[in-house]
């Protein structure tokens, strides 16, 4: 294995280590350690912003297929981002249900 291939393996592997962390910490994947799905956002937020800013330090020197598999990664852990921020928390009450008279004392 040439330095260069070995070089994109870890960058490889670097980009999917961020990638199953923050699945993990928006309640998509199971904590392999705790053997439970939990949802931990800022930390997610925090995974994908490292993802994100090594990303752009590193894009004038990224080949085409590196530069395809941030911009992917980051793609997809956005969206699921935004998909998880509009979600209520795990375990937590939902709104209660209208009252059919709006509210009004009867």
């Amino acid at each position: 294995m040439t330095e260069h291939e070995k070089d994109e393996l870890l960058l490889t592997q670097v980009v999917l280590m961020f990638q199953t962390a923050a699945l993990q910490q928006m309640g998509k994947l199971k904590n392999p350690v705790t053997d439970r799905v939990e949802r931990d956002l800022g930390q997610a937020r925090i995974s994908i912003d490292i993802l994100d800013v090594l990303h752009r330090r590193m894009k004038p020197g990224l080949s085409v297929e590196e530069e395809r598999m941030f911009s992917n990664v980051l793609r997809d852990l956005q969206l699921n981002f935004v998909d998880e921020t509009s979600r209520p928390a795990a375990g937590a009450d939902p709104a209660p249900p209208a009252s059919p008279d709006g509210g009004k004392p009867g």
